[in-house]
């Protein structure tokens, strides 16, 4: 087969330098050419906050249409973006070995998070990070921000040049500043106990469309290429996500893991100001997908029956 697979991609400076590690791995697995397809998405044009804009799903739509079109032949995503509904056609094929799972503070004078002044303004765009913040230190100000990795690091006092330096810090995720070589800009990695992530972060997906997950050029790079171990942790934290009936912007952390033979699941859901959270955690020793989706569904319902949706803000009905 002589033929590029053509892999779709955001066009910002993460996405790139992600999905072009993903395209070389596939390549080198399955001996294929590739070509990077940009994709620009509305969460890349609007820059309004990502609750205003829908959240869930708009860095997604526009790869899965190109996807759908044939304009490309896999997409790649970061998983903690995608919505945890399977798209009609289309397939999740691999999920690389994750990286690292953490939030990470970037402050201005190297300090952390128990030595930024009272009052200090900490930027985020995740109302999870944010209702965690305001739990762990309520008197510190937190700012909605919006942008690329490189823009959120310019608003931090002396970082880096060229941004206006307004405030003392910023978090984002620590995968995100490691794959574009910024790490030595953090000055704490924020350790789960004080911080979940969102479910499937520092892990990536790659989608492409169902008829061509069996028999294609890439069919078997792509089962190659997929990790088990990360695909179960995924499976429960969003399996959670899905039940609780929240998207990717809502205040819920979760943080699977395997070891010893079990696999363990936390998960905190926030009030939105940070005055309320509600964490449990589940194990189950059924290392299988059904088995990591089940306990998702089974750590969702403890949750709810904890009192979840209303701590929130979630469906009625969840």
């Amino acid at each position: 087969m002589t033929d590029p697979v053509l892999v779709g991609t955001r066009a910002s400076a993460l996405a790139l330098t992600q999905t072009t590690t993903v395209a070389e791995s596939l390549a080198g697995l399955g001996g294929f050419g590739y070509e990077l397809v940009r994709v620009s998405t509305t969460g890349d044009v609007n820059r309004a906050s990502l609750s205003q804009i829908g959240g869930t799903g708009v860095f997604v739509t526009a790869l899965r249409e190109a996807l759908l079109a044939k304009t490309c032949d896999v997409a790649v995503h970061s998983l903690k973006d995608l919505p945890t509904t399977q798209a009609e056609g289309l397939v999740v094929a691999a999920i690389p070995e994750r990286v690292d799972t953490r939030d990470a503070l970037c402050a201005r004078d190297g300090l952390t998070l128990a030595e930024l002044p009272g009052g200090a303004s900490v930027g985020t765009g995740s109302p999870r990070r944010a209702a965690q913040l305001r739990s762990a230190r309520p008197d510190l100000t937190v700012i909605d921000i919006r942008g690329n990795v490189d823009t959120r690091l310019g608003r931090v006092a002396g970082l880096v040049e060229g941004g206006p330096g307004d405030l003392d810090a910023v978090v984002l995720a620590a995968a995100g500043l490691f794959r574009l070589g910024r790490q030595n800009l953090i000055t704490e990695y924020l350790d789960p106990a004080l911080m979940l992530p969102a479910p499937g972060q520092g892990a990536l997906a790659i989608e492409c469309r169902t008829a061509d997950a069996g028999e294609s050029q890439f069919a078997e790079a792509l089962r190659l290429y997929d990790h088990e171990p990360t695909r179960l942790a995924v499976t429960a934290e969003r399996a959670l996500l899905r039940r609780l009936e929240a998207g990717c912007t809502a205040p819920i952390g979760a943080l699977a893991g395997t070891e010893d033979g079990v696999l363990a699941l936390e998960a905190v859901v926030c009030s939105a100001d940070g005055s309320r959270l509600l964490r449990r955690g589940q194990t189950t020793p059924h290392l299988t997908e059904s088995g990591a989706a089940a306990l998702g569904i089974a750590l969702a319902e403890e949750l709810l029956a904890a009192g979840a949706a209303e701590i929130a803000g979630l469906s009625a009905d969840s």
